[in-house]
């Protein structure tokens, strides 16, 4: 079973699932025998509260010389065994006391326990008997009715709404309702208790005539509750806790996927950024384990091949190098033995040739390097930089190149940054190049300093980038046909390079188009660091 557990991530995940609905079941059942347990209880206390509060009423209305008579009498009237005695006397427990004190009917069965104090006084009333009857019923009635016949005829609605009717609605009635049989009536004149059957409710009324002397009137009690139904205040309670429980579970089974899922994103992520030595910690030999595992070889497949294509683009452009030095000799030799205008203007053509190949083997050269995996943000050497002051020498570097063009750097504020100070010349000479290739008359550098960021734009007022060709402006010797023409010059590499030292300084490169200039800018958001303890 452990084995077959280990094999599947999902299927743990399952099992877990149905475990914890187990566990809920369990709850489920548990609460639902405890609220019926708790409702047992009540319909109990709900019954016995009737009599139990006549008797405690009509005790302390009764001076304590006369209570042992009338304790006989309910025992007669109820067959109850009763007893009165100080509240300190019985084994009662916090709880039970507190009860007590606020009015309540204590009752214990299996044989039945009723227990109630007499209200304004430290005597305890207890009542016990085998089981709740018909008996005890019709003498609860019969017992209140006399009760009732004893008061004045303006105070009994009073005194019979102070009494705790629990599960019994009382009412008095001065005429018998019109459905009542002629035996019915009959009994009720002899002094007897009707019990009445509610056939479409299966509820239970009884009705006593309250003895003379005075007008007929009637004592109603019921319809009697059953206490068959749960109240909202017991269901609400379980319902919302089952819910918190299999949410909890579900949460703590989720988490642990989860968890283990986002270490294979933030591997994945660190890959993508050029920390190809990232690898993810296998755990067990699980679904996920399994995907680590994978994850892995696959990570080492493409340092490996990545390393090895960067090795191969070293080699071959340090081994043009010599070639290409003895050729450049070479021309320069036939440049010095000749006279001849027209060899002379091919050898110059060469030449140019020569030294855009060698000029070639030198962007490749630095895409290999910065393609390495010890170019990345944590390990560049870096040192502050002026920003404008660097702007101005990549202005100076390349105005004698564009002299047609009006090369400007826009007003602004004093930024310094913490960056790798050759890379990022490089990044901006590349981009200021590339604008003036395509600019028709201006190109434009702006520097703005940002809270967490520098951004610096390079603007011209040439051709643009149509938003459709943009993703691929950063491609390796990547072409287009209208701004990217072969005749404007460059190998495809220099917005390459542009985006490797972003990327190693954290930093991105993004286009638009420029808002003055109506041609392109590029943008270049270098983050601000914190400098080296």
């Amino acid at each position: 079973m452990r084995r077959v557990l280990s094999s599947g991530s999902f299927l743990r995940f399952y099992v877990l699932l149905g475990l914890a609905l187990l566990v809920v079941f369990v709850i489920a059942f548990a609460g639902r025998s405890f609220i019926e347990q708790v409702r047992r209880e009540d319909y109990r206390e709900q019954l016995a509260a009737l009599p139990m509060s006549l008797m405690t009423r009509w005790l302390a209305e009764t001076p304590r010389a006369e209570r042992g008579p009338l304790l006989e009498r309910f025992s007669d009237r109820l067959a109850l065994q009763l007893t009165l005695i100080p509240v300190s006397a019985a084994e009662l427990g916090y709880f039970e006391r507190e009860r007590l004190e606020q009015g309540k009917t204590l009752v214990a069965e299996s044989p039945w326990l009723l227990q109630q104090r007499l209200p304004g006084e430290t005597q305890l009333l207890q009542a016990r008997l085998d089981d709740w009857s018909e008996h005890q019923w019709h003498g609860s009635i019969a017992l209140l009715g006399d009760w009732l016949a004893a008061q004045p005829v303006g105070e009994r609605e009073s005194r019979l709404a102070a009494l705790n009717s629990g599960s019994w609605p009382l009412q008095l009635i001065t005429e018998l309702p019109a459905e009542l049989m002629a035996a019915q009536r009959a009994q009720l004149t002899d002094g007897s208790v009707v019990t009445r059957l509610v056939s479409d409710q299966l509820s239970v009324t009884l009705l006593y005539q309250l003895p003379p002397p005075g007008e007929a009137e009637w004592l109603q009690a019921g319809p009697i509750s059953r206490g068959d139904t749960l109240p909202p205040n017991l269901h609400l309670p379980l319902l919302v806790g089952l819910m918190i429980v299999l949410s909890l579970i579900i949460y703590l089974i989720m988490r642990s996927i989860e968890a283990r899922m986002a270490r294979l994103e933030l591997a994945a992520t660190r890959i993508a950024s050029g920390r190809l030595e990232t690898r993810v910690k296998v755990e067990s030999g699980d679904f996920l384990g399994r995907l680590g595992m994978a994850f892995n070889g696959m990570a080492n497949q493409v340092q490996s091949l990545l390393r090895g294509q960067q090795e191969m683009i070293r080699a071959v452009s340090h081994e043009l190098r010599t070639p290409v030095a003895r050729i450049r000799f070479a021309v320069q030799m036939v440049d010095d033995m000749t006279d001849q205008p027209a060899i002379r203007r091919q050898l110059q053509g060469i030449d140019a040739d020569i030294a855009e190949l060698d000029e070639l083997v030198d962007e490749i050269l630095t895409y290999a390097r910065l393609g390495g995996e010890s170019v990345n943000g944590a390990e560049l050497d870096t040192s502050l930089v002026e920003c404008r002051a660097m702007a101005e020498r990549v202005i100076d570097t390349l105005t004698p190149l564009h002299k047609d063009l009006a090369l400007s750097l826009a007003p602004g504020p004093e930024i310094e940054l913490l960056a790798e100070p050759r890379y990022l010349q490089r990044a901006l000479q590349n981009l200021v190049g590339n604008a003036c290739r395509h600019a028709k008359s201006s190109v434009i550098i702006q520097l703005w300093d940002e809270p967490s960021l520098v951004r610096i734009d390079v603007e011209d007022d040439g051709p643009g980038i149509a938003p459709e060709a943009r993703a691929d402006i950063f491609k390796p010797f990547a072409r287009l046909d209208d701004s990217r023409a072969r005749s404007s010059g460059g190998y495809g590499l220099g917005l390459s390079i542009v985006q490797k030292i972003m990327a190693g300084h954290g930093g991105s490169v993004t286009i638009d188009t420029s808002p003055t200039l109506g041609g392109a800018r590029f943008t270049l958001l270098i983050p601000r660091r914190d400098p080296p303890a």
